[in-house]
């Protein structure tokens, strides 16, 4: 079974490494967990969030969603991965590794 790495990012500030590590990471073999709160579901909103698509299963909490007025379709993020704080619990008891951006 792969390795796991959980992604967690609540800051708007750093897709550029989101995007480099996961694909550092998708490329090693590992199996990537991204759970985008706060200031980092805005990242949805930028023009290069697409590039994630393939190389993380990314989810994000609603609330911090809503509150932002943000709407969706969001590319790389399904309808089921809109979710609460429950899931970023889930993603750090899953994964094998953890980091914050």
């Amino acid at each position: 079974m792969a390795e796991k790495l959980g992604i967690f990012v609540s800051s708007d500030k750093h897709l550029d490494h989101l995007i480099g590590i996961s694909r550092a990471a998708k490329e090693a073999g590992k199996e990537v967990i991204v759970f985008l709160t706060n200031r980092g579901v805005l990242l949805t909103q930028d023009p290069r969030f697409p590039e994630m698509e393939g190389l993380a299963e990314v989810s994000l909490c609603n609330v911090n969603f809503e509150a932002f007025g943000l709407k969706k379709p969001v590319p790389v993020v399904k309808d089921k991965d809109f979710a609460t704080q429950a899931r970023h619990g889930m993603m750090i008891e899953d994964v094998d590794r953890y980091i914050v951006l």
